[in-house]
């Protein structure tokens, strides 16, 4: 009875302290978001939206910045998508179950906890020196397109891994080919969880700033890139070149372009989950 008391006294203690750790970091979060909408909300109009880089606060605006991370994200998904998937699919229904293939997984899944400067380093190398794209924006989706392939690789594999062995039987008992099984019956079984592994990791190289700044991309720019091969600046990038300046209105600034990255990832997670929760009630 006393271990029996014992192990229960533990469990409750273990509980008591995971909520405790919860609910830290929930208030913590909810502290430095709500400074930051205190900040800045006020900031946002559609003129911030807009308007070029300035030397002053009240006149600057993210619209270079803006434009930048999207064509860093339309371009990215462009390059990393089909790469990823087809990559994927071959990993697991096509490539013989070898010690070369156990390699190549086990070095894709470590490739997915690499820093991210590491690419960027990578990126300054193959992409903006040997291939002389300079600091442009097809170097830096070619950077990130890297920095993401792991996660769409791994996400993409594990979505065809949960589809039931039953639809696979049954295409080939019809007289399907395993392309035939692959594209009309896998595909779109695994549809959403295939697209919430692209959105987590899209989410996640919207936010990125290190393999950028590595490669070149510019702190101010006053142009919005018209071409895949323009210089660029990225949100990440100008809010640190605000935060770093001295004049309160920048911080403000700063503060404004938070909370649009802010809900720029929170949309995407979210529209992530909606999928994820949609296609695992298919399997239900």
């Amino acid at each position: 009875m006393n271990r029996i008391k014992k192990n229960r006294f533990k469990d409750q203690a273990f509980k008591l302290w995971g909520i405790f750790c919860t609910l830290l970091g929930i208030v913590l979060l909810s502290i430095f978001i709500g400074s930051i909408l205190v900040d800045g909300i006020q900031r946002i109009d559609w003129d911030f939206i807009t308007s070029l880089p300035s030397r002053k606060a009240e006149r600057a605006g993210i619209y270079t910045a803006l434009m930048g991370s999207v064509w860093i994200l339309v371009l990215t998904t462009i390059i990393a998508l089909p790469v990823g998937i087809a990559a994927a699919i071959y990993l697991e229904e096509y490539a013989k179950k070898n010690k070369l293939s156990s390699l190549l997984e086990i070095n894709i899944s470590n490739l997915a906890g690499v820093p991210s400067i590491i690419y960027g380093l990578l990126g300054l190398e193959i992409f903006v020196r040997v291939m002389q794209m300079g600091a442009s924006v097809l170097a830096g989706s070619f950077t990130l397109a890297l920095l993401i392939l792991p996660i769409v690789i791994v996400s993409t594999r594990e979505a065809l891994k949960a589809v039931p062995k039953s639809i696979r039987d049954a295409s080939f008992a019809l007289g399907a080919s395993k392309w035939q099984t692959v594209s009309r019956q896998l595909l779109p079984a695994s549809s959403g969880g295939i697209l919430t592994g692209i959105i987590l990791a899209l989410s996640r190289a919207v936010g990125e700033t290190a393999p950028l700044i590595v490669i070149g991309a510019l702190a101010y720019v006053p142009f919005a890139p018209e071409s895949p091969m323009d210089e660029f600046s990225v949100l990440p990038i100008q809010i640190f070149n605000w935060i770093s300046r001295p004049q309160h209105g920048f911080e403000i600034n700063a503060a404004a372009a938070i909370i649009i990255l802010l809900f720029i990832t929170f949309v995407m997670n979210a529209i992530a989950v909606y999928f994820r929760n949609r296609w695992q009630s298919k399997f239900k």
